[in-house]
């Protein structure tokens, strides 16, 4: 029997620890360089993202904590302790959308969270956002190659049949999608790109108590959206790009989805 004598795979454990510089300078060197290409690249990836949220939301963590997050993440510690080997990728998505619900819960009456829930949304969307358009390797779950399958699946789960706006005429193909945790429900996340591999991502979901809304944006960072609430659902449009651009390929994509039928005149299709 063969035995190798090179390092086996580190734990995801080991990985966050290294991408958060938690591990002394001679661990990681030494884990560094144990790693193959493929788990290198992996790591790059997790500290492109960190790095990214980190200028997202820096601001966050010189802001005094809600008491209702901070009673939230006592009973999430309590009951879930053995998710502290995320690491620093799951501590980046627990902290926005954390912070979504624990100003949610924190704010008045009815109207008041109506008022909040869209741009929270917004937040919530830049995250993700930030978090997928640098991946390399899996920027999607669904690539656009599988359209038909997607639309299926995330409808199914959105509980809404979903429409996939046609941005071509401005230049950018679908890339695919992927379902993602929100505040009330899940989300779906559309990726397009475009000749110069720049990214943009729309993300969408219920927003059942929030008003209709016009055209509002949200810039927080390098990362920008435009987002609206049309018959109980959210949109936001995301992208790192000047604000005219960004605004004139929301309104491309307000437009194809206010023409498509509203929620319930028919029955997504089935799926596999």
């Amino acid at each position: 029997m063969n035995t190798s004598s090179s390092p086996q795979d580190p734990d995801a454990s080991r990985l966050h620890a290294l991408v958060d510089g938690r591990l002394p300078p001679e661990q990681a060197a030494l884990l560094r360089a144990s790693l193959d290409a493929a788990t290198g690249e992996d790591a790059d990836a997790w500290a492109r993202q960190r790095a990214l949220l980190r200028t997202l939301h820096g601001d966050w963590l010189q802001r005094p904590l809600p008491e209702a997050l901070h009673q939230a993440a006592e009973r999430l510690q309590n009951q879930h302790a053995q998710r502290r080997r995320w690491g620093g990728v799951a501590a980046g998505w627990v902290l926005a959308f954390g912070l979504g619900w624990g100003l949610h819960g924190a704010s008045g009456g009815g109207a008041t969270q109506a008022m909040a829930a869209p741009r929270l949304f917004a937040q919530q969307a830049t995250v993700a956002h930030a978090v997928y358009q640098p991946e390399q390797r899996h920027p999607v779950e669904v690539t656009a190659a599988q359209q038909e399958h997607l639309v299926q699946w995330l409808s199914r789960r959105l509980e809404r049949p979903l429409t996939v706006p046609h941005l071509q005429d401005q230049g950018y193909e679908l890339v695919g999608g992927r379902l993602l945790p929100g505040g009330s429900g899940a989300r779906a996340q559309f990726m397009y790109q475009n000749a110069a591999g720049q990214r943009i991502t729309l993300y969408l979901g219920a927003l059942e108590q929030a008003q209709a809304e016009a055209f509002h944006f949200y810039g927080d960072g390098a990362v920008s959206s435009f987002y609206w609430v049309d018959r109980g659902f959210g949109y936001a449009l995301s992208g790192a790009l000047p604000r005219p651009a960004l605004q004139a390929l929301a309104t491309a994509v307000y437009q194809q989805l206010s023409a498509a039928p509203p929620a319930g005149a028919r029955a997504p299709a089935r799926g596999s």
